[in-house]
């Protein structure tokens, strides 16, 4: 690991001044794709900001038909979060499927989101639900946010504040998760409601992204059966030893019918 700076902000105008000060510092949170990143040396940051102690960029309440969560809030606490439960259960049950109990009550929503790792949960369900992104300078649509693998359309010195995650009909997230890692390697996040029928992947591909084949099928009915029959392309698709392109393409048909069961 490179030597760096470390800073602990108080408030995020300090946080946003000491990233606009220095093109090289990186925000960090929970840390767990940076650390790994660091101790790897696949990036050298000159400095890290810590945000944990910003308090304004915690906590989860409810704004008319929409759920807003801090990003420094924790996966345990969205996952436990009565308020959650209540409007999106989907998503306290993503929150309580993230790795083990040691990373949901030390990663968060907003870390997640902002590096955008393909197998990441959150992503799913920020463009499952057509979720608005709050930044410290303007709000990004969900369809606008993720860019490609560890890309995202955050500015150097911008820093994600909050999610605003629309209230949906119904909405149900299915994965299937590597034995030992515990990370997606195909999940499938669907929704009905306010942003219309959306079908979010994640995992299979280098960057979360929308099946309009099987919103489309959803959108005319509504059951498991409606996207039994539609094969998604794998040309694109992650292949590893932990799976082929074609294998994550078959995940995900399966993925998505699990999916709109559990939503009911």
């Amino acid at each position: 690991m490179y030597d760096f700076a470390y800073h602990k902000p108080a408030t995020l105008a300090d946080a946003v001044k000491l990233l606009a000060a220095d093109p090289d510092a990186k925000a960090v949170s929970g840390g767990h794709t940076l650390i790994p990143a660091l101790k790897l040396r696949l990036n050298k940051p000159s400095a890290l900001v810590d945000l944990s102690g910003i308090a304004e960029m915690k906590g989860i309440r409810r704004e008319g038909g929409a759920l807003v969560i801090g990003a420094l809030t924790r996966h345990a606490e969205v996952a436990e979060s009565a308020e959650v439960k209540a409007a999106i259960p989907a998503l306290a049950y993503l929150a309580a499927h993230i790795g083990d109990v040691q990373v949901r009550n030390r990663g968060t929503l907003g870390g997640s989101v902002s590096n955008n790792d393909p197998a990441a949960d959150y992503p799913a369900a920020v463009l499952g639900l057509g979720a608005t992104v709050h930044t410290s300078k303007r709000k990004i649509a969900a369809d606008d946010f993720f860019l490609g693998m560890f890309t995202t359309a955050l500015e150097p010195d911008e820093i994600l504040v909050a999610i605003s995650f629309p209230i949906p009909e119904k909405a149900g997230y299915a994965k299937m998760k590597n034995p030992a890692s515990r990370y997606v390697m195909a999940g499938a996040f669907v929704s009905k409601g306010p942003m219309g029928v959306r079908v979010a992947i994640n995992g299979a591909g280098p960057c979360v992204f929308r099946q309009s084949a099987m919103e489309a099928a959803l959108a005319a009915q509504w059951s498991p059966e409606a996207v039994a029959g539609i094969k998604q392309d794998a040309d694109g698709l992650n292949s590893d030893i932990h799976g082929s392109a074609e294998y994550r393409a078959h995940l995900v048909t399966v993925m998505a019918k699990r999916a709109v069961a559990a939503a009911g």
